[in-house]
């Protein structure tokens, strides 16, 4: 087996078509190891396959990892590689509760194990461990013990200094922390704080079976309530690098203002064509813009130019270390933490009006009826002729009668001609996609506004209109040609996923929609268009945003893979981001691959190169699919991690905002409901709170979760998303982000009417009175020769049995 591993391996060839140099696949390896019958070392696991190139070995070591990190193997003290299946060990990441216990989420997925709060004190949230299955708690969920922590995840924390106790202790911002985080001074930093300051501590012990964890501090922040506090909580609670390297910034310092003139050699010049950006009135770093032409015998030619940051951000520098690391620039209300340094990413990479800059372009054929036709890619150069916003476009185009339009097509005389020929492409793309199926949820998303001094000062609606969507069907139209060209060039590459709804997502979501009287086509298999079709229904309903949501809840999260699966909801067989490769590391990568196409000897029809064109090898980059599967998995946790440190801030600046608000009354809607209440969004402040269970009129409630629901169990209320609901803001704690409410007018709560079953079990049925067990009130009257044969079912002592609680 170890002189001839490429004919005992069945993934062989497929190895052998990615990569140069092709090594044992995962499958092999873990059938070695099955025969094997013990841990064994890289090293001696090299040698039995008769693997003695240097890179050879690198190559293996590096999936050896990336299979400990998938849960395929483990590796023991002695550093040798285990199988897991052989150990009855599950590899997880621990989440904790703020009650204290927690739960560890399998890498190979399946159900999460709870962990006791008594083991949870030895780890911190997110935390990699080995866990045995021991059983199953007290509510019938599997129940975990923690044999092992394979990895720490936890370096710094933030959290408020609590020197009450007679010892410093840490009490964690994050609220899945509960463990108990000892203070110990550090006389040489020189750094003073007082009780109830936020501070940042070094964690200098990790929590233990025996010991607590013990920490320094190494930055205070200050008084939770200063101005701008929120964010910078978030930014290191949430671990989102924000300082620039000494070798960064060495890096950047000798990149000029403007592009130079060499750097626009061997480019396609496009400085005629009227290029416009269209982006909010708040932008700073403007990634793209847009140009069309109609074609004499029909359809349209699009140029989709984006800033071309590969040229400046190379592999290997420390500019890209830091972009890889921050993965995507984070947009805080008010504050930004980009990608990039600022020298770029406002400056020498943004596509800002009347000044050369350098590009990525993907020019397109767009079909009479909307569809892709011929696409190729190119370096170029351009000179956007206006900076507009998606206000100024509208006005332009749907309000050009209006004083304002006509002011700006004045003001934008030179490109208003451009901007229709776009936005009659728009129309078409737009028609292309409703015919595709793809789905399309009118969410609203909000922006906050704030006083000079930081405080919310009110919260409103972002109106999209037809400038938005005509930008957006031109970036997917760019992105969906990319994903079609990284296909056929047959690299590993990076792809934008959405796989379909799983099984009982989708049965919950058709539990919702059966209590409305509505239904989601397409079976145990629906597509994107029976989404569409539902979404087409429910459009005039008062509770669209309601069922819209649960709709989402339903979906998967998109995610970045090399392996393409498509895109679910825009009902693409392949997808990728290329169009916003400032903000986005996936898309930096994206271009990479592109120009090393386009700086091969390789002639395709995809790739335009000028004349007297030059091949640079410096260009040439080739990732692995091992490289491609981490980039993916990483990027996809910085996108998450920027979502979540977002909702942290706007969580805090809400709360904020509501302690002023404090014993006022509001009408909402319910949000969400859970087993210990249900959560009510206000009308026009977007701002949710929870309505306790222990808040709600007196009675037992029960939780239907299929059905979104809480039911009364003696009242039959039903409380259920959707509902409109009049509440009076009780509490605001800060702390906790928690926004208490009080029910009003609960009479106009609606009931659930009970059924014969429940009235049974209820003692409400009495059989002799509504004249038989079956039938309703306008049921014959039983025979007399009937009425003396002894007890029906749900009369006598079985009715009194099955009376409600009170």
């Amino acid at each position: 087996m170890a002189k001839h591993w490429r004919d005992k391996d069945p993934q062989a060839q497929e190895e052998a078509q990615k990569y140069d140099r092709p090594v044992p696949s995962r499958d092999f390896i873990l059938e070695f190891l099955r025969k094997w019958g013990a841990p064994i070392s890289h090293a001696y696991l090299c040698d039995e396959l008769k693997l003695n190139h240097e890179d050879d070995r690198e190559a293996v070591r590096r999936r050896l990892i990336a299979m400990c990190r998938d849960g395929q193997l483990i590796t023991d003290r002695r550093n040798q590689f285990c199988l897991i299946e052989k150990m009855d060990l599950i590899p997880g990441r621990v989440i904790g509760h703020r009650d204290g216990f927690g739960f560890v989420k399998p890498d190979v997925g399946g159900d999460d194990l709870y962990i006791h709060a008594r083991q949870m004190k030895e780890v911190f949230d997110g935390d990699r461990v080995l866990v045995q299955q021991v059983g199953l708690d007290q509510r019938g969920r599997p129940e975990g013990r923690i044999i092992e922590v394979i990895e720490r995840s936890t370096r710094k924390l933030v959290g408020r200094f609590d020197g009450q106790n007679g010892f410093g202790t840490l009490i964690p911002e994050n609220q899945r922390i509960t463990n108990q985080v000892m203070i110990i001074p550090d006389p040489t930093s020189g750094l003073t704080y007082e009780d109830g300051q936020l501070v940042v501590v070094e964690i200098i012990q990790q929590p233990g079976k025996r010991q607590p964890a013990r920490a320094q501090v190494v930055e205070v922040l200050g008084d939770h309530l200063a101005a701008g506090m929120e964010i910078q909580v978030a930014i290191h609670n949430h671990d989102i690098p924000n300082e620039w390297s000494d070798a960064v910034h060495q890096e950047i310092g000798d990149l000029t203002p403007e592009v130079r003139e060499e750097d626009k050699l061997n480019r396609v010049d496009l400085r005629d064509l009227h290029f416009v950006t269209i982006d909010g009135e708040d932008a700073r770093d403007f990634d793209d813009a847009v140009y069309a032409e109609k074609k004499r015998l029909g359809g349209w030619r699009l140029w989709v130019a984006i800033a071309d940051v590969s040229y400046y951000v190379r592999p290997g520098t420390a500019l890209d270390e830091e972009a890889i690391k921050r993965g995507n620039s984070v947009y805080f209300p008010g504050f930004v933490v980009p990608m990039l340094p600022e020298l770029l990413s406002n400056g020498l990479c943004s596509l800002n009006p009347q000044v050369d800059r350098l590009a990525m372009v993907c020019q397109m054929t767009i079909k009479r009826d909307g569809s892709l036709g011929d696409y190729r890619f190119y370096e170029g150069i351009i000179n956007s002729k206006a900076r507009l916003t998606y206000t100024k476009v509208a006005s332009m185009l749907t309000d050009a009668d209006s004083d304002e339009g006509k002011a700006l097509r004045k003001e934008y005389a030179d490109v208003v001609k451009p901007v229709e020929t776009l936005y009659g492409l728009y129309h078409r793309l737009r028609s292309a996609r409703d015919s595709r199926g793809a789905i399309d949820f009118d969410t609203t998303e909000t922006r906050i506004i704030f006083s000079e001094d930081r405080k919310i000062e009110r919260i409103t609606p972002i109106q999209r209109n037809d400038a938005h969507k005509l930008i957006e069907e031109c970036m997917l139209a760019a992105n969906v040609a990319t994903a079609h060209f990284l296909e056929k060039n047959k690299k590993p590459a990076i792809y934008r996923i959405h796989e379909g709804p799983k099984e009982q997502k989708l049965t919950n979501l058709r539990a919702f929609l059966g209590e409305l009287g509505l239904n989601l086509p397409g079976g145990e298999t629906p597509e994107p268009k029976d989404y569409l079709r539902l979404a087409e229904t429910i459009e005039n309903r008062p509770d669209r945003h309601i069922i819209q949501t649960m709709m989402l809840r339903s979906m998967q999260q998109a995610v970045y893979s090399p392996d393409n699966e498509g895109h679910f909801g825009l009902a693409y067989d392949a997808y990728t981001h290329f169009t916003s490769p400032i903000r986005r590391y996936p898309d930096l990568l994206v271009h990479r691959l592109i120009r090393s196409a386009i700086h091969s000897n390789k002639r395709s029809s995809m790739i335009d190169r000028p004349a007297k064109f030059a091949a640079n090898p410096k260009f040439h980059v080739e990732y692995g699919m091992e490289q491609m599967l981490q980039f993916g998995e990483h990027c996809s946790m910085t996108e998450r991690r920027a979502d979540e440190a977002t909702r942290d801030v706007v969580s805090w600046l809400k709360c904020e905002y509501m302690q002023g608000q404090i014993g006022e009354e509001f009408e909402g809607v319910v949000s969400a409901v859970t087993n210990f209440g249900v959560f009510v969004e206000l009308n026009d402040l977007y701002v949710d709170g929870l309505v306790h269970i222990t808040s709600l009129p007196s009675d037992y409630y029960h939780f239907e979760a299929d059905k979104q629901r809480l039911v009364g169990e003696r009242t039959r209320k039903v409380f259920k998303l959707g509902d409109s609901l009049k509440v009076r803001v009780a509490s605001v704690t800060l702390d906790e982000r928690k926004i208490d409410f009080e029910l009003l007018d609960s009479e106009s709560i609606p009931k659930k009417k009970p059924s014969v079953r429940e009235r049974v079990a209820m003692g409400l049925f009495d059989q002799k009175k509504q004249g038989g067990g079956r039938g309703d009130s306008k049921s014959k009257r039983p025979s007399r020769s009937g009425a003396s044969k002894g007890p029906s079912k749900g009369s006598g002592k079985p009715r009194a049995k099955g009376r409600a609680k009170r």
